[in-house]
């Protein structure tokens, strides 16, 4: 779950890590009242959209005036950011960058521990810094048994200062943060850029925030704060359904039976050269309903160009499987091309049923992907 930049500042100031005065407003008419009630004379207008490119699609704008804050304000409302629209912004005091710097914790999977990732070149191109020179991103592994006693965030802030001063800040900002995301099951917590003002202090002036949804149970203030987009309403329609799906953006839409085979499918996909557009399991079973209700989902995908199921079935038998489809094919209506592949128990009888109707059938994993993926780029 991702939540917007205030939100995540304001966690921040809850655990002593350093942030600017902000103010969270909806209309220019609030943000002009904001901008006086900060008594600042530079303040930083910031879309607050759960995505990043803000600042290059001209979503952060500076003014030091209350006629500079109403049309930057007026200027922001109502733009899309990665078609996202901009319902809110951020008054926050601007601070004086004497130098950016980047700093996350993230969850590695592999270690099975936290990484704390540095780096002296912090600001929007981060990502090219990481893609480029990926030696300038200085990365820790946090022992979970030791947690981030003294010497480790000493030692590990030498990496970026040698003045103590910085060196204690920075010790003091790591611990705090890592205490964050421990208290609150964070996935991610990121601070783009930590600045350095002219007089050496460090200021966390933007903050990201991802938590694991599977422990928001255990967190119901962090929870509320959860405002899902599209493809995660998908997913918690999906889950209600008795489905587990996720949005992957390709053209080829998978129905599968079973997590292990949806993920092979969805690899035999990439190997043909093709894009999986989703993961979906719809379980054991695969009656006509279930069917319906999947195929509905993945409908709903604008990209999608073929849907590719395949059904293996152990308890439940090929022909059972065969007669759902042709059931759930009466009630829906569409054009997009339908590859079937089954196997297991009745798979000839299951296939022999499917042979007259208007699905693509298969024998084999390999054929219907490789058939799925030349129907999508109309070659087959």
């Amino acid at each position: 779950m991702k939540i917007h930049e205030y939100q995540a500042k304001e966690l921040f100031a809850a655990y002593d890590i350093p942030v600017k005065k902000q103010i969270l407003c909806y209309t220019a008419d609030e943000a002009v009242d904001a901008y006086s009630r900060l008594n600042v004379p530079l303040v930083v207008l910031k879309a607050q959209v759960l995505t990043g490119g803000r600042g290059k699609a001209g979503g952060i704008k500076l003014a030091d005036s209350p006629e500079k804050v109403k049309a930057n304000a007026e200027a922001i409302l109502g733009i899309k950011i990665k078609d996202i629209p901009v319902d809110r912004i951020l008054v926050t005091e601007a601070a004086d960058i004497k130098k950016e710097y980047y700093m996350s914790i993230v969850v590695d999977r592999n270690t099975k521990s936290a990484l704390l990732m540095l780096s002296s070149d912090g600001g929007v191109d981060i990502e090219e810094v990481a893609h480029s020179t990926p030696e300038r991103i200085y990365k820790f592994q946090i022992d979970p048994l030791l947690g981030t006693p003294d010497f480790f965030t000493r030692k590990v802030a030498f990496s970026l200062f040698t003045d103590i001063k910085l060196i204690n800040q920075l010790s003091h900002i790591i611990k705090s943060l890592y205490k964050l995301m421990l208290e609150t099951d964070a996935s991610l917590a990121e601070i783009n850029p930590l600045v350095l003002t002219p007089d050496d202090t460090l200021v966390a002036v933007d903050a990201k925030m991802t938590f694991d949804d599977n422990a928001l149970y255990r967190h119901p203030q962090i929870a509320t704060l959860f405002e899902p987009t599209e493809e995660e309403k998908k997913e918690k329609e999906a889950k209600a359904k008795g489905f587990s799906y996720v949005h992957l953006g390709g053209e080829i839409g998978c129905m599968v039976n079973g997590a292990g085979l949806a993920m092979a499918t969805m690899d035999l996909i990439k190997r043909y050269r093709g894009k999986p557009a989703n993961f979906l399991d719809i379980g054991g079973s695969s009656n006509s309903e279930k069917v319906v209700h999947a195929m509905k989902l993945l409908l709903q995908d604008s990209d999608v160009k073929v849907v590719l199921i395949n059904i293996f079935g152990g308890i439940t038998r090929c022909d059972d499987v065969a007669n759902g489809l042709l059931k759930a094919f009466e009630q829906i209506d569409t054009d997009i091309p339908v590859v079937v592949r089954l196997t297991g128990t009745n798979e000839e009888l299951g296939r022999a049923l499917l042979k007259d109707s208007k699905l693509y059938v298969a024998n084999t994993m390999s054929e219907a992907t490789r058939m799925a993926v030349n129907l999508a780029l109309k070659t087959y």
